[in-house]
């Protein structure tokens, strides 16, 4: 059996010759916010629209700009205009390379906003309480006297674990060490800021922070799951080891795989006019 392609069929309603599965980020996108087409308001194509735009008995069909679908539409009743823009004057969409290294990208941005946010907090609680220190710790153990006296009576327990044993031992510490870990904590805090913010506008440099701060914290979330297995533990093990290995390979860090170069050709290789005209299907005689 011939594998291939007929021209005669419309574009996009030929079987490909092959089958080989992948994630297209565009069709995610055009899920998300639409097809991008040209000429749905034109009077006529032209031979030159072929990669955007073709006529096949009274049915046009549009190229989705971003994911390559092909849509038939009527021709327009009350065409706005007589042709399709000049190539100039269209803003094309990313795709390839630079769209998928975009969503990812953003993904880890808004994971490192999580972190902003929860280690803010976290700052904000330690540097309240160091402010109140006397306060709350007779608060605090003042409540928890009364629990363990209506549960089972008897002499208060120093000596516990989970959520209790962390603020036992929170309000152990004095306050000037107590500011210590809230300076640590806020300074966490923002440097998950600046990784989010230099990911979501995919600066280079973020690229090369969120690297390293990943990489260095590794070895302390490998020694935690020696001390005490989690689900938790486990998954953001795997998820910052998906990370590190996506920035170093995907994007080709310290000049790993060509570097920068080679980042910039094949981002290069997946935008533009060149790259609509050589994934265009070959186009059909038009009348």
């Amino acid at each position: 059996m011939s594998s291939r392609v007929d021209d005669s069929l419309p574009p996009g309603t030929a079987k490909p010759s092959r089958f080989r599965p992948r994630l297209h980020y565009e069709l995610l996108v055009c899920g998300a916010r639409g097809h991008l087409l040209l000429g749905t308001d034109a009077r006529t194509l032209r031979a030159a629209d072929a990669i955007v735009a073709r006529e096949e008995d009274g049915v046009r069909w549009h190229r989705c700009l971003r994911c390559d679908s092909w849509l038939p539409l009527l021709p327009p009743s009350s065409p706005s205009s007589d042709h399709i823009p000049p190539r100039e004057e269209v803003r094309l969409p990313l795709r390839g390379k630079p769209l998928r290294d975009k969503i990812v990208l953003r993904v880890i941005a808004v994971d490192r906003a999580l972190h902003f946010v929860i280690l803010s907090v976290l700052a904000v609680a330690v540097f309240l309480i160091a402010s109140h220190e006397q306060q709350l710790r007779e608060d605090f153990y003042r409540v928890l006297a009364d629990i363990q006296g209506g549960v089972g009576g008897g002499p208060l327990q120093t000596s516990h674990h989970g959520l209790v044993g962390r603020l036992d031992e929170l309000f152990s510490l004095n306050r000037g060490t107590l500011r210590l870990v809230g300076a640590g904590l806020a300074g966490f805090a923002a440097l998950e800021a600046a990784e989010a913010v230099g990911l979501w506008f995919q600066r280079r440099w973020a690229e090369y922070l969120t690297f390293i701060a990943t990489t260095l914290l590794l070895p302390l979330e490998v020694y935690e799951l020696t001390a005490r297995v989690s689900w938790f533990k486990v998954t953001a093990l795997v998820v910052n080891l998906a990370i590190v290995v996506y920035l170093l390979l995907a994007k080709r860090l310290f000049g790993l795989r060509g570097g920068v170069a080679a980042e910039h050709a094949e981002r290069q290789r997946d935008v533009g006019w060149e790259a609509l005209e050589r994934t265009a299907p070959k186009a059909a005689e038009l009348a």
